[in-house]
């Protein structure tokens, strides 16, 4: 007989295998020879899996909300990652929450049975492991509250497991999921996970094949039509206009999207308009002054609008990255030389254009706009700006709100992991928990909706403009979950009722990869109980040297004030 573990290579084994451990054994059994029996026959197991695998998946599925020797055991035998399967949520529990006759006592006992539970508890005791995963069970009962299941998107989800018998047949003899459940499984088709198709010992193969080619087709079909490239799907330190040059594939993130641009030229278009009558079509110059011009998007949306509207335009470009001046005085002498369209290599710190604009633009605004040096760059620039100018953008609002994205979370704490040898990890954690950083907007659960934070008006007629603000927030929790940290987002008002807004999962425009939001993380979880209030305390600080963030929770805990003046994430103004 041939040992299994000839069987497949190493890294087939790896990669194409998981190794899923008995599960009738109760590692948290009150009897203790049932307890150390079932330890035993778990630590075989893993031993075992260990031996075929070095870096594959192992799966333990948790039954109950007692699992703390459970997780000690797992803990210290696993190489690899491990997928623990739970129920999407506790049938049980969900059934006997409609009953009237319970006291407040019975309902704290079955939230506590809560299968989102199992899993908290379980992790806790493991310390937040970056190497455990979350396999969901779909349950063919009932399905859940939308707030369920948005509870499970800020977890470290793996994979989703669909029984068989959760299908039904269409009127054509052919398998399908219920319109409810195909909406559910789409929220976490979002996150790229996998899906596993359960069925019972035996079942008719020529099913098994059918039901994975539904799922198979309903993927594809469904596919998220705005799925981040992989470069876009990591957490990055933001980027300051005011050092360095960006090279030619940063300026490709930031222009990649045309619907951005159409909204700016939809904006220039309506300020043309009602700046220059019919009347004045012919005698009437409009001057548009482009702040920063990349590669030229904004500069052909400019030239777009005066075409569509039929006005006469004059365009300056003022630019002071160096490379993005040849590539745009190559488009100038390519695209625009009939365009009345003037190129000036400067800062707009330093410039100072031969006339003033009535139109400026600039689209430094980002996904929280202080990273961009957004206020302070834009009320300088006002200097370019006639009496009676338009701004764009002319008024910008950051919002903030806690998250549950466990995703965002690990994804820092590997960041300090991989740096082996740092003299002192927990003040590298430290650092990075300090840095607002560009993320993507999947993954999350959203504790509380967005709430403004601070709104400026662009251009500012005030003689003297405060940028050191603060501001309190409350947030209410509306079911138990685990705060990680604050995300900030933007919303702007180019002119008029156009308005564009940071990528997030409660309002935002679509199609805008480059306006990732901005992650605030905390140095270490938070257990939030329904019902709590979040109090939240947000500073912008500025001196002439440097702007930065502080914050800090006040309830239902008091975290130490966070200051990104101490790291890279605090901004030079010279």
């Amino acid at each position: 007989m041939v040992s299994v573990d000839l069987l497949l290579t190493t890294n087939e084994w790896n990669s194409k295998v998981i190794v899923i451990l008995s599960d009738s054994i109760d590692c948290d059994s009150s009897d203790p020879i049932v307890r150390k029996r079932s330890e035993e026959i778990l630590k075989r197991d893993v031993s075992w899996a260990g031996h075929l695998q070095c870096s594959g998946y192992t799966m333990i599925k948790l039954r109950h909300g007692n699992n703390l020797n459970l997780a000690r055991v797992m803990l210290q035998k696993i190489k690899g990652v491990i997928l623990v399967q739970v129920p999407l949520y506790n049938a049980a529990v969900a059934q006997a929450l409609w009953r009237r006759d319970l006291s407040e006592e019975n309902v704290l006992d079955l939230n506590r049975q809560d299968a989102w539970q199992w899993w908290n508890r379980f992790r806790c005791a493991a310390d937040f492991d970056i190497k455990l995963r979350v396999v969901l069970e779909f349950n063919e009962i009932e399905e859940p509250n939308l707030d369920i299941v948005h509870r499970w998107l800020g977890e470290p989800i793996e994979a989703v497991v669909i029984p068989s018998t959760m299908f039904t047949r269409d009127c054509q003899n052919n398998p399908s999921l219920s319109e409810a459940w195909q909406k559910i499984l789409l929220h976490f088709l979002q996150l790229n996970v996998n899906i596993i198709l359960a069925t019972a010992a035996g079942a008719n193969n020529a099913n098994f094949k059918l039901h994975s080619d539904y799922l198979r087709n309903f993927r594809d079909v469904h596919k998220d039509a705005q799925r981040l490239q992989d470069s876009d799907d990591i957490l990055k330190t933001q980027s300051s206009p005011l050092y360095g040059n960006f090279d030619c594939r940063a300026h490709e993130i930031f222009e990649k999207k045309s619907m951005k641009y159409e909204f700016y030229q939809n904006a220039i278009a309506a300020a043309l308009i009602d700046r220059v009558s019919d009347q004045e079509i012919d005698d009437k110059l409009t001057v548009i002054m482009i702040l920063g011009a990349g590669k030229g998007s904004l500069v052909q949306s400019a030239l777009n609008a005066a075409e569509y509207t039929k006005r006469k335009v004059r365009v300056y470009i003022i630019e002071k990255t160096h490379n993005a001046i040849r590539t745009l005085a190559a488009m100038t002498e390519k695209f625009w030389s009939t365009k009345d369209v003037r190129l000036f290599s400067s800062d707009m710190l330093e410039g100072s254009p031969p006339e003033k604009a009535d139109i400026l633009v600039s689209e430094l605004s980002g996904s929280f706009k202080d990273h961009e040096l957004f206020l302070e760059r834009l009320d300088y620039a006002q200097h370019f700006l006639k009496p009676d100018g338009i701004s764009m953008p002319s008024q910008s609002i950051s919002y903030v709100n806690p998250i549950m994205s466990f995703k965002l979370f690990n994804d820092v704490r590997q960041i300090v992991h991989k740096r082996n040898f740092a003299p002192d990890r927990q003040g590298d954690y430290h650092s990075h928990s300090e840095t607002g950083l560009a993320a993507p907007s999947k993954g999350i659960y959203n504790i509380g909706i967005p709430q403004p934070l601070f709104t400026f008006l662009h251009p500012s007629r005030d003689a003297f403009i405060d940028s050191s603000l603060y501001k309190i927030l409350n947030f209410s929790v509306k079911m138990d979950c685990v705060l990680t940290g604050v995300c900030g987002y933007l919303e702007i008002t180019l002119y008029g009722d156009i308005v564009i807004r940071s990528v997030n999962s409660c309002t935002h425009t679509h199609c805008l990869p480059s306006w990732l939001h901005t992650y605030f993380p905390l140095t270490n979880p938070l257990e939030m109980k329904r019902g709590q209030i979040i109090e939240m305390h947000f500073w912008r600080r500025a001196t002439k040297t440097k702007i930065w963030h502080e914050w800090c929770l006040a309830s239902p805990f008091t975290t130490r004030i966070y200051k990104s003046a101490n790291n890279s994430y605090s901004i030079c103004c010279t």
